[in-house]
């Protein structure tokens, strides 16, 4: 099939013909020092209470609330780590440290601040059973589930695996992705271009971005506009790499070799997108446990379509539960254009004012102008048609960063 010739797809439809073929990935068990960022596998069931034991919540004295009132003897102590080791008696207190365990006898603790000393003891009005006690399992209680599958490990994940006493645990594994560039007027960083040439930044640019999206990468470098040399190239990174990623060459030109490569490969699902920027994205599987994703060369249609249709497939692959980055309602702060029957996917800043999140354009809109998107944060969807938005309607924003 010509290249011209792929039926032409909504966003929408190219997007969920994409989900639809992506598979996850299956899982692999990982110490806790390198599990942050991974996505859980199976459910995680609490084995243990937390806390362990019931625990003071203040710096104070643990007494028996049938006492309080009076004047009670101190006995002993109770810190964090050395527990007071009797239980407690009747007119007795034992002064207690924050995260200390509460003597058996002890129904409630006192805060220092409350409380009057008088010779070896103290004295303090009335208490309720239960003050400034953390019971055992107030937190977790054994069998709870604390962390359903498909979530994303994160700082205060990986601490609360720890706090369980877990070692390690199943993760799905990290898509490996193969990433090269197409083009032979590309030249490597540090070679100074002559005419018609330029510096490759594609590569890089989403080399970061696969490996934000916990990808990892082998950078396969430039590949020459020659089939023969292409071929191998591709097949070589398909033996060790489950996902091919590729800059370029998926267009019309006679010099355009992604594609027809693709489809000698395997089966290309999407050849087309009504979208801009992007219009030439491909996506093909190949075999039962491969895909490709044949981005275009222009620098902001490789990101954007990486944004759009590429992250979600690699966060699928990965087990996550949510694929899409968050959106949110927004204000456009700029009168937008629409472009006939394409959904155009604009760069914009965002800003609060006056209580309203107003997205205003990062300047001109070129595929080929990177500095669209520099400093972006976030993508608004502007829907085929010729009227456009005016300023001040309101629009969905795909949230990149709110730095």
């Amino acid at each position: 099939m010509r290249p011209s010739s792929y039926p032409m797809l909504d966003a929408a439809t190219a997007a969920a013909t994409v989900l639809e073929r992506i598979f996850v990935l299956g899982p692999e068990e990982v110490q806790v020092a390198q599990l942050r960022g991974r996505v859980l596998a199976a459910d995680l069931h609490s084995t243990v209470r937390l806390p362990g034991l019931p625990l003071s919540a203040v710096d104070g004295y643990a007494h028996r609330t049938a006492d309080s009132g009076g004047w009670l003897r101190v006995t002993g102590e109770s810190a964090a780590g050395r527990p007071y080791a009797q239980d407690l008696g009747p007119g007795q207190a034992v002064t207690i440290l924050t995260g200390g365990v509460v003597p058996a006898g002890a129904d409630a603790v006192v805060m220092v601040e409350d409380v009057t000393s008088e010779g070896d003891g103290i004295r303090f009005a009335s208490t309720r059973a239960g003050a400034n006690i953390n019971p055992a399992g107030a937190d977790v209680e054994v069998g709870e589930l604390v962390l359903a599958q498909g979530t994303q490990l994160g700082p205060a994940e990986i601490a609360l695996v720890a706090a369980l006493g877990r070692r390690s645990l199943p993760v799905h594994r990290r898509p490996r992705v193969a990433l090269m560039s197409t083009g032979d007027e590309l030249l490597e960083l540090g070679c100074e271009p002559g005419p018609g040439q330029i510096v490759d930044s594609n590569r890089w640019a989403l080399g970061a971005a696969l490996e934000e999206t916990g990808a990892e990468v082998t950078m396969l470098g430039i590949a020459p506009d020659e089939p023969g040399a292409l071929r191998a190239l591709v097949e070589g990174a398909l033996l060790e790499h489950d996902v091919l990623v590729t800059s370029g060459g998926v267009s019309v030109g006679s010099h355009d070799l992604v594609k027809p490569l693709l489809a000698e490969l395997g089966q290309i699902h999407v050849g087309r997108v009504k979208v801009r920027p992007g219009k030439p994205f491909t996506f093909a599987t190949l075999g039962s446990d491969k895909v490709a994703f044949g981005l275009p060369g222009f620098p902001v249609s490789s990101l954007v379509t990486f944004e759009v249709f590429v992250r979600p497939a690699l966060r699928r692959m990965q087990g996550h539960s949510r694929l899409q980055r968050l959106e949110l309602p927004v204000q456009l702060g700029y009168d937008a254009q629409a472009s006939g029957d394409r959904t155009d996917f604009q760069r914009v800043r965002l800003q609060a004012q006056d209580g309203v999140l107003v997205a205003h354009s990062t300047g001109r809109q070129a595929s080929s102008r990177l500095l669209s998107m520099v400093g972006a944060q976030g993508l608004v969807r502007i829907p085929p048609g010729e009227r456009g938005l005016l300023r001040g309607e309101a629009v969905t924003a795909l949230l990149l960063s709110l730095d």
